[in-house]
């Protein structure tokens, strides 16, 4: 049921997946919609990354 992915193009995907799972664990959501959005990136993999994308919390910035 896995998608495998080679080459480069893996490369990319597999470094916005993690800096989208960073991002909600670093947003203001609560610890409830940081369970539900990463559940969404991993189990949806390129369709949860896209939603998340779109519809997702964003990140605290810090300056």
């Amino acid at each position: 049921m896995g998608i495998e992915v080679v080459g480069l193009f893996g490369l990319i995907f597999l470094a916005l997946w993690i800096w989208s799972i960073v991002s909600i664990v670093q947003s203001n959501a609560s610890t409830f919609g940081k369970v539900v959005w990463n559940l969404v990136v991993l189990l949806l993999s390129y369709l949860g990354f896209f939603i998340w994308l779109i519809f997702g919390p964003k990140s605290v910035k810090r300056s």
